[in-house]
């Protein structure tokens, strides 16, 4: 097939695959991501056994993306959905000789699960729209403008089935304990293509499309929404806060940061459906610059546990510059891409006519960002502003010199994060998302992106050279203390960001939350597994074998009988 026939094929909406503005731009970034990934996974994956299933696995994942982005079919997007658990769960467990890493089962449990809901919903639809179409109708169900009413009980069921898919893959509560354990166990290639990236895109893309084009949407279902999103953000940044392994704190962020997405597409307006859109978009960036800032960080310390590193800014620049301009985005700081689309998400939440709802939406979001900065300041000073940790002095590292593999995918990404916030006000998104949620995105507030950005810089000048005028005179050095003593008079001293909030989990009602929080009790996968394994205790309990059992049994069973009969 030509080119040309090709993009006659997708520009026909009856056809098996069509192309939307949302749908081209969504692969333009997974074809970016997959490029960056098998360009860092040249050096970071080097060494492991059967490398030609790693990229065979990553080749196929991008595949079956780019099949969910342009299909119109519910049983080709359950096809590919499905493929790409598969393969989620491939990836994670690469490189592990031995049993099955846990994080790679939690996964395939929790999003088979939720595939399972899918077909369901999927079959639902079907049902409500073609119900005596037979087989052949199931197989013609197109994602398209069907604007099924949540007005009965089936529709919702339908609604809420396929937007458990969606949000499962995105790492949304509560289906998002996979993810911090897949950003801790999975290589760090994995977890920058697929967590906090692809994926993100996918579930938010795929919510996106069943409440703008297969709903009519209610402001009932939008409230729960909107609230979904408000507690992901904070329960997420809550949990990240009290982190100490670098990998698992940048986990729960990504959860944070889907609660944002969600968040814009519960408010049902033009303006905050298309601050998640954007959103998603920068938030892939910054998070996959992130994990592979992270990457090179624990390849050159041997660990990402906090407690044995810092001081690494000194030996790492490049690596410490990526990640600081990806942790200033995702705190949303001005200029930078995650500022500019929470601003916009802002508005949408404050035109979202939920009575009085909005300010407590508005509240966590603006809370949350708050909260993500604190963590990352946490996280800068720990790895690579605070004091070196002996670890990290036994290394004696050299000074950094990043080759093409790392420095290209961190460069680019971080020059995004810049320029998609300093040129935010120049981006037309009113116009290339119109279509997509179906109105005119108009802003309420004002945001010269571009002005801000150098009257941002000019205050920096000016305090830089308010700083240079207060050192005009020599400063007197005094020797470094702690509460009255030397460092050497206190051996093994040393300020760490680990300990930052410590106090946080020792407050009130957040104490008993976090001590739940330890022992799983809001984990789906390892709830859902105690009361299985009860659930079969009782089973082993009454079954045991044991011929006086099964006649108890069968007496307690005729009784049962008799008094229903009678």
């Amino acid at each position: 097939m030509s080119i040309n026939a090709l993009i006659d094929a997708l520009k026909n909406p009856n056809g098996l695959f069509h192309s939307t503005p949302l749908s081209l731009l969504c692969a333009g970034f997974a074809a970016m991501f997959f490029i960056f990934v098998i360009i860092y996974s040249i050096r970071h994956m080097r060494g492991y056994k059967g490398l030609w299933r790693y990229y065979l696995y990553t080749v196929l994942t991008f595949a079956c993306t780019v099949g969910v982005l342009f299909t119109t079919s519910f049983m080709l997007l359950l096809i590919f959905w499905g493929f790409l658990g598969v393969l989620l769960y491939l990836l994670i467990a690469f490189g592990r000789s031995g049993d099955t890493p846990a994080a790679a089962k939690k996964t395939l449990v929790i999003i088979g699960g939720t595939d399972v809901l899918l077909l369901f919903g999927i079959v639902m639809i079907w049902k409500m729209t073609i119900p005596d179409s037979g087989l052949n109708g199931l197989m013609a169900l197109r994602i398209g403008q069907l604007g099924i009413p949540l007005a009965g009980q089936a529709a919702v069921v339908a609604y809420l089935c396929l937007a458990a898919a969606a949000l499962a893959k995105a790492g949304c509560m509560p289906f998002h304990t996979w993810l911090p354990d897949t950003a801790e166990n999975a290589p760090i290639p994995v977890t920058a293509y697929l967590p906090a990236s692809l994926d993100k895109l996918l579930g938010i893309y795929f919510l996106a499309r069943i409440t703008l084009d297969v709903f009519t949407m209610t402001s009932t279902m939008n409230t729960i929404l909107m609230a979904l999103g408000s507690f992901t953000i904070m329960a997420a940044v809550m949990m990240a806060l009290i982190q100490h392994d670098l990998k698992r704190l940048l986990g729960y962020h990504a959860v944070s940061q889907v609660g944002y997405m969600v968040l814009g597409i519960g408010t049902g307006n033009p303006l905050g459906i298309a601050a998640a859109l954007f959103h998603m978009f920068n938030n892939t960036i910054y998070k996959s610059s992130l994990f592979l800032a992270s990457g090179e960080v624990e390849k050159r310390a041997g660990t990402s546990d906090l407690s044995k590193l810092g001081g690494l800014a000194k030996v790492m620049p490049m690596v410490f510059t990526a990640f600081l301009i990806a942790s200033l985005s995702i705190s949303g700081v001005p200029p930078f891409n995650g500022f500019a689309s929470k601003w916009m998400l802002y508005q949408g939440v404050m035109t979202s006519g939920s009575g009085g709802w909005w300010v407590i939406w508005l509240v966590a979001a603006m809370l949350g960002s708050a909260l993500t900065l604190a963590s990352f300041m946490k996280l800068t000073h720990a790895v690579f502003l605070g004091q070196p940790s002996e670890h990290v002095k036994k290394l004696s590292l050299k000074k950094e010199r990043l080759g093409f593999a790392t420095g290209f995918p961190l460069l680019i990404l971080s020059l995004l994060c810049i320029g998609l916030g300093v040129f935010a006000s120049k981006i037309p998104f009113g116009q290339y998302f119109a279509p997509e949620v179906h109105g005119t995105v108009r802003t309420i507030g004002i945001w010269d992106s571009g002005l801000a950005t150098l009257m941002i810089i000019a205050g920096l000048v000016i305090g830089f050279l308010i700083y240079l005028a207060g050192n005009v005179k020599k400063a007197r050095t005094a020797t470094t203390f702690m509460g009255g003593y030397l460092p050497e008079e206190v051996p093994g001293t040393r300020v760490s960001g680990v300990d930052f909030y410590r106090t946080i989990q020792q407050l009130g009602l957040l104490k008993g939350i976090y001590r739940w929080a330890e022992r799983k009790l809001f984990d789906l996968y390892e709830v859902g597994g105690k009361f299985i394994s009860g659930f079969g205790a009782v089973f082993s309990f009454m079954h045991n074998g044991l011929l006086s059992r099964y006649v108890l049994w069968c007496l307690i069973g005729l009784v049962v009988l008799c008094i229903v009969l009678i």
